[in-house]
């Protein structure tokens, strides 16, 4: 148990740097690593996805508060654009774990590996090209990029990060403005999305001890205690950071993360 908790506060460390760098919430890390960990534990296969990503989302609720502080106090989060995608984020999010308790869990290893790689290829390469600065579209478009961002928050376990940054950056948006507007937008999607899969889950067969529906709260507690501190920490370094050299970070990221999910769904390792 003391190694299974050691492992847990490791996931929490790095989880928090990259949400406070990236803005993504750390569920990119922490749904890959609590995969493999539950794996260990002999939990069952059938379970054993959907938990990762409810207890990734209980765990995005504290990173998120931590990183949202640290980027407000620097100034970035534009809290008007927030509150225009907000009503999206949470219909989305609530939908989305509505349907993702259905899919089988070597399918949603697969799908978030591709998708994973796909906006890696984006942010890398601009195979879309970005608007010029300043220029956001109007409530309609925000409102349905929170809706989809929400579906895939719950589909994942991920905080929109992998979404919204790409999504806010291709009008424009400075980096590190999309970043901390989107730690902002994780935060409602972390919340409405955990509650959401501990109704979903309860009572389901094959939950570990601990376990509230397809939240393990061993896991959530263990990650939240290292990750709020090292939230801050990478908030910090991403101001230091030019635009450029973060979003080849991010991309390159997110491109190792999505091929290590595709090879766990597809049995080679």
């Amino acid at each position: 148990m003391l190694t299974t908790l050691l492992i847990f506060l490791v996931m929490g460390t790095v989880a928090g740097l990259i949400a406070g760098m990236f803005g993504v919430g750390g569920g990119v890390i922490i749904v890959p690593a609590l995969v493999y960990v539950f794996s260990l534990q002999g939990i069952s296969a059938d379970v054993l996805t959907h938990l990762a990503v409810g207890s990734s989302l209980a765990v995005i609720t504290v990173t998120a508060i931590s990183s949202v502080l640290a980027h407000h106090r620097n100034g970035f989060v534009q809290w008007h654009v927030f509150r225009v995608m907000l009503p999206g984020l949470v219909f989305g999010v609530v939908g989305g774990v509505m349907v993702a308790v259905n899919i089988p869990g070597h399918i949603l290893q697969w799908t978030m590996g591709c998708f994973l790689i796909v906006v890696a290829l984006q942010m890398r390469l601009a195979l879309v090209p970005t608007r010029e600065e300043g220029n956001l579209p109007g409530a309609p478009v925000l409102l349905g990029g929170a809706g989809v961002t929400g579906i895939i928050s719950a589909l994942f376990g991920v905080g929109g990060g992998t979404i919204t940054v790409p999504f806010l950056t291709f009008f424009g948006m400075r980096m590190q403005q999309a970043v901390a507007t989107s730690a902002a937008c994780g935060l409602p999607l972390a919340v409405f999305g955990a509650t959401s899969n501990i109704v979903a889950g309860w009572q389901t067969p094959g939950l570990p001890d601990y376990a509230l529906g397809y939240v393990y709260l061993p896991a959530v507690i263990g990650i939240a205690v290292a990750s709020a501190p090292a939230a801050k920490v990478g908030a910090q370094i991403a101001k230091n950071l030019s635009d450029t050299k973060l979003k080849r970070i991010f991309a390159i990221f997110l491109a190792m993360i999505g091929a290590s999910m595709i090879a766990k769904a597809t049995g080679i390792f």
